[in-house]
C-alpha cells in the first residue's frame, strides 16, 4: 500500500495509521477478546486412513494376466457395490504342467467313453447281469466325469476379483493385459462417508487425558471422537485413532496429512483469537494487531499456544476487551 498524506502509513512508534476508507477497501474486521479458561491443547501430526469395516483392498490370489470384468476395468473415483466383479486374473501355468494336465484330461475322456459303452451293454443285459456290476460301472463313470470336470475347470479357471465392500475406487493399478503377482494390490476401495484420522503421539500421557479433539481444514473446524490408542509403538510414537460424525471427512483423501488438535482435561488462562490474527513481525516475533483508535492499530507481542486449529490461545501479551484484527491482518502487517 502506497503511503500518502492521508493514506495508510506506519508511524514512528511502530503503530499503523489506517483511514476508514482503506479499512473498508481491504476488508478489515475486528473482534473483542474475552479471557477465560482454555483447554491445554497438543497439536499432533496425523493422516487420513480408511475405516477397516468400510474399506478394503482387492488383491490377486494367483499370479496371472489381468482381464477386464463384465463392465470393464473401474477407474479412480468410480462408485462400486459389494460383490461386483471388477476384473479377472487368468492364472499363469508352466507349459510342461499344462501339457501334463491336458494329457491327463485326454486319458480321462477316453476312459469315460469306454465305461459309457460298457455300461450301455450291461444295461441291455440287465436280466442276466448282476446288479452290482451295473452299479459299479455307474459309480466308475460318475468318478471319471467328476475328475474330468475338475481338471478341465482348473485349466480354464480364472481368479475373480470382486469388491469386498461398497464404496469408491480410491486407487487402481489395473491395466488390461497386465501381468500381476500373487498378493499384488490391484484395487483399493474406501467409503468416503466413513473415514478415520490417525495421529502419532510421542507422549503416552496424551492418550490417557483426551477430553476432545478437532481437525482444522482452512477456516472449518471438524470435531473428532477419540476411538482409542494402540498398545504398540510405531516409529517410536503411539498411534491414536479418531473418527468424525456424519460425512465431515468425506472431502479428504486417504493418506492426506492433517494436523490433529487434542484438548486435555486441564485448562489454562488465556484469550482465544482466530488463527488469522497471529502473525510474525520483522524481528520474527509473534504479534497480533490491536485496534486502539478508530484509525489506529498497534502490534502486540504475544505468547501463544495451540487451541483447535481455527483459533489460537494467547497466554500473555493481550488483555480481555481489546479489539483484535481478525481479518486482513496480513495486509495491516505489510503497511510501511
Amino acid at each position: 500500500v502506497v503511503a500518502g498524506g492521508n493514506g495508510p502509513q506506519r508511524q514512528a512508534d511502530g503503530s499503523v495509521f489506517l483511514p476508514k476508507p482503506a479499512q473498508r477497501q481491504i476488508g478489515v474486521r475486528t473482534l473483542v477478546t474475552e479471557a477465560g479458561e482454555l483447554p491445554r491443547t497438543t497439536a499432533l501430526a496425523g493422516k487420513v486412513v480408511m475405516d477397516p469395516n468400510a474399506g478394503g483392498k482387492v488383491q490377486a490370489m494367483v499370479a496371472g494376466r489381468l482381464e477386464a470384468g463384465p463392465q470393464g476395468l473401474p477407474s479412480v473415483g468410480q462408485a462400486v457395490k459389494k460383490g461386483v466383479v471388477l476384473a479377472y486374473v487368468s492364472p499363469s501355468t508352466d507349459q510342461i504342467e499344462r501339457s501334463n494336465q491336458m494329457a491327463q484330461l485326454a486319458e480321462l475322456h477316453a476312459a469315460r467313453a469306454l465305461v459309457e459303452k460298457r455300461l450301455a451293454r450291461l444295461k441291455e443285459l440287465a436280466d442276466t447281469v448282476p446288479r452290482k456290476e451295473i452299479e459299479a460301472a455307474e459309480s466308475e463313470l460318475a468318478s471319471l466325469r467328476a475328475r474330468s470336470k475338475a481338471i478341465g475347470g482348473g485349466l480354464n479357471a480364472r481368479d475373480v476379483l470382486t469388491a469386498p465392500v461398497s464404496g469408491v475406487i480410491a486407487s487402481t493399478n489395473a491395466v488390461s493385459g497386465q501381468v500381476v503377482d500373487a498378493r499384488e494390490l490391484v484395487f483399493e476401495i474406501v467409503d468416503p462417508k466413513r473415514l478415520r484420522v490417525e495421529a502419532l503421539s510421542y507422549d503416552p500421557e496424551i492418550a490417557a487425558d483426551v477430553a476432545s479433539a478437532s481437525l482444522a481444514v482452512g477456516d472449518q473446524r471438524i470435531p473428532l471422537t477419540f476411538i482409542g490408542a494402540a498398545r504398540s509403538l510405531r516409529e517410536q510414537a503411539l498411534p491414536l485413532t479418531f473418527a468424525a460424525e456424519g460425512e465431515a471427512l468425506a472431502f479428504l483423501a486417504v493418506g492426506q496429512p492433517v494436523e490433529v488438535f487434542v484438548q486435555s482435561r486441564s485448562t489454562q488462562q488465556g484469550v482465544s483469537v482466530p488463527a488469522a490474527s497471529v502473525l510474525k513481525n520483522s524481528a520474527n516475533q509473534t504479534i497480533v494487531w490491536v485496534k486502539t483508535a478508530p484509525e489506529r492499530f498497534e502490534s502486540r507481542t504475544v505468547t501463544i499456544a495451540p487451541l483447535d486449529g481455527v483459533n489460537i490461545a494467547v497466554t500473555s501479551g493481550l488483555e480481555a476487551g481489546e479489539r483484535v484484527a481478525s481479518r486482513a491482518a496480513t495486509l495491516i502487517n505489510q503497511i510501511r
